[in-house]
Order: structure tokens, then C-alpha cells, then sequence
């Protein structure tokens, strides 16, 4: 028995009754955003919209990130405050440093450290970086002489000034008029002994210190022999045909110095200074010997 049922209309979706292209291909659906893209412009009922603002983070939260921050070269250190020359910010230790190593032409680090930062070998490198980077000084490490005999194999690490770090240290203060400064590692096989004349100087001034001594100067062995040198010369164009030997004796008398075997015998520095406030001066040599 057959049945007749009768179906309800379909109803024609959006896609289907879009009209078709020029081309006769279908045009691509509508979509969901599209089709609700006026509705989403609108502003939202309450009120018109604000735009969105950046906040800015408070004044006090940036200086509290900087105060954070280490500071790479402290104002305040144990000797005092630090001072600007030349757009340089110098450390009271590193003044003494500079002035330092240019009196005696070359420092041992390690003495350096042990003296001048009172042990803390960490500030004194810290310091080192700064000066070098800046072209003030300049480290080297140097063998010791052995002269023939065996010693154990190790190196030295020293400082030296350079032409900037001199034309400084005689701006920083506390340089005697009548004190030189040098710069350069002249002799490095002979670095080993000529570090060890700061070491001597330093024992022998804290003695002159102690008897009332002031304003002392160094005075390098080759200063010293240059005057005399110097001397010699003069006498010998005064009277070419005098005894060399008495011509020696009466400049070592002449600049108080021992003649030993005809030979004017120079000290490695001579310490300059003043007693009775100013009133005279008085010196006192210093000689160093090695483990060569």
C-alpha cells in the first residue's frame, strides 16, 4: 500500500542564495567575523569607549633599581673621598699608587697590595683595571735575574707608569717639587731588584719619620750616577792631565759617597729630607741585594 507524505519545505541557507560571480564560481562564504563586523564597531552601551593607556612605573621604582645597581667606581672609600682630575675619578689609593710607582719607576704588585690597600690584593686589581683601561698604568710580568744560579722558576707582576699616568701623578698632590717621576719598564732583568728598593725605603722612612724627619724625596741610582758622571766630566775638561783617580776620590767626597777599590760606589736610592721643620736637610742611602 503506498502512502503519500507530504515533506515541508527546506528552507534555503545564506551561502546558497548569495548571488553568484560574474565568472559563474560560487563566491567564497561569509564569514562569522564578517558578517557581525558592524555589530563588533559599535562602542558598548554605558558610555563611549576609552582608549587604553600605558602606565608609566613611579619615579621612586626607577631610583630604586638604580640604587640596586652596583656602582663601579665608589665615591667613599676607606682613605677618603674620591677626587676628580682630567675627567678622571681618582681613589685616595690610587693617587698614592700613581705617585708611588712613579718614584720608584716600578712597583711589585704584591707589595703594592700589601701596603698601599693594607693587604686587599681584590681593591688594588679592581683599581688596576680602572687605571689601565684609562692608560694611566701598565702591568708586566718579569722573570728575576739567577746570574748563574738556580733559582725556582717563577714570575714577578709589576706596574709602571705610563706618559699619561706621569703628566697625572704630578697633578694629583703630594708630590715634593724636588721629587721625579718616571714611567716605562726601562730594565725588566732587573725589575726583581728595583721593586725591592720601595720595600727598603718604606723601613728606612718610617726611622727618618720617627727622629723627626719630613718632606722626603727618593733619589734612584741612576739620578746619582748621572751626577756624578756629570762630575767627573767637568773636572777632567778642567785639567786633562790630572790623575783620574784623585779626580774620582774628590767627587765622591765632593757628593758623599763611599770610593771603594777607585771606584765611587752608588746606592741603589737616596732618601732626601728635612729635620728641624725645614731648617736643614739630611739623607740617607739605601742598598738592596738579591737572592742572585
Amino acid at each position: 500500500m503506498r502512502l503519500d507524505i507530504p515533506h515541508e519545505p527546506e528552507i534555503p541557507r545564506k551561502r546558497d542564495i548569495a548571488p553568484a560571480s560574474e565568472s559563474g564560481v560560487p563566491p567564497l562564504p561569509v564569514s562569522v567575523v564578517d558578517d557581525n563586523l558592524d555589530r563588533l564597531q559599535r562602542p558598548a552601551v554605558g558610555g563611549p569607549a576609552h582608549p587604553r593607556t600605558e602606565r608609566k612605573p613611579a619615579p621612586e621604582a626607577d631610583e630604586m633599581k638604580r640604587s640596586r645597581e652596583p656602582e663601579h667606581r665608589p665615591r667613599r672609600t676607606r682613605e677618603g673621598i674620591a677626587v676628580d682630575i682630567r675627567d678622571v675619578r681618582l681613589r685616595p689609593e690610587e693617587r698614592q699608587l700613581l705617585i708611588e710607582t712613579g718614584r720608584f719607576r716600578v712597583l711589585n704588585i704584591k707589595d703594592a697590595a700589601r701596603t698601599i690597600y693594607g693587604g686587599d690584593e681584590r681593591a688594588m686589581r679592581t683599581d688596576l683595571h680602572y687605571l689601565k683601561e684609562r692608560g694611566l698604568v701598565s702591568v708586566d710580568s718579569v722573570s728575576p735575574r739567577n746570574d748563574g744560579h738556580w733559582l725556582p722558576r717563577k714570575q714577578i707582576e709589576v706596574v709602571t707608569l705610563t706618559k699619561d699616568g706621569k703628566r697625572l701623578a704630578h697633578e694629583v698632590g703630594g708630590v715634593a717639587a724636588e721629587q721625579k717621576l718616571y714611567h716605562g719598564l726601562v730594565k725588566p732583568r732587573e725589575a726583581e731588584h728595583d721593586t725591592q728598593i720601595y720595600s727598603a725605603y718604606l723601613k728606612e722612612s718610617e726611622r727618618i719619620t720617627k727622629d723627626g724627619g719630613s718632606n722626603l724625596r727618593v733619589e734612584l741610582d741612576f739620578e746619582i750616577k748621572s751626577r756624578v758622571q756629570k762630575a767627573i766630566r767637568a773636572a777632567r775638561k778642567a785639567d786633562p792631565d790630572r790623575d783620574m783617580t784623585d779626580i774620582k776620590r774628590e767627587v765622591a767626597e765632593q757628593q758623599q759617597l763611599p770610593f771603594v777599590r777607585n771606584k765611587v760606589e752608588i746606592p741603589d736610592a737616596r732618601i732626601h729630607y728635612d729635620m728641624d721643620e725645614g731648617s736643614r736637610t739630611a739623607f740617607s742611602d739605601v742598598e738592596v741585594v738579591t737572592a742572585a
